[in-house]
């Protein structure tokens, strides 16, 4: 099942929040020592529907995926796909895939959001081929866009165009 996050979810989603940061150090920005504090996150709830978080549930929370709108009138138009994560013991199962849809389908019913945008690592193959089938292309590419343990990763900037869908 997949729907929005609402408060009484914020401890599950930070424990798995530092699982992925724990265990895929290299496919997000952030790390557990730098991530953004429960109490932060409670509040961005509050900015909904510019601020969305969703999950995706198997008993338990084993995916997520945050949304965020640019906050820059001038850029307004754009929303940011951001923390996009699955569980090991639950991936091939079709919930990344339900998770980008939930996340499509709301940037859509934003009105005045025309684009969602993304960053992917080169660590994260997976993740980039689920964004290209369902409509993202690369516009740009960050080299050694992260830094972890003696490791470098480029990023890959990807955006999908709602309007011409």
């Amino acid at each position: 099942m997949i729907r929005a996050l609402v408060e009484a979810d914020l401890e599950a989603y930070a424990t798995l929040r530092r699982q992925s940061l724990l265990e895929e150090p290299l496919s997000f920005g952030a790390s557990p020592s730098d991530d953004v504090p429960l109490d932060a996150l409670r509040a961005s709830m509050g900015r909904a529907p510019d601020w969305m978080l969703f999950g995706a549930f198997d008993n338990a929370l084993v995916g997520a995926a945050g949304l965020l709108r640019d906050r820059h009138l001038k850029a307004a138009h754009r929303m940011h796909l951001w923390g996009m994560y699955v569980a090991p013991s639950h991936r091939h199962r079709g919930l990344g895939r339900a998770l980008l849809d939930a996340c499509i389908a709301h940037a859509r019913s934003v009105p005045g959001v025309t684009a969602i945008h993304l960053g992917v690592t080169s660590a994260a193959a997976e993740a980039r081929r689920l964004y290209e089938s369902a409509g993202f292309r690369l516009w740009g590419t960050q080299p050694e866009a992260l830094r972890h343990e003696g490791h470098a990763v480029d990023e890959h900037h990807m955006a999908l165009e709602l309007r011409l869908l």
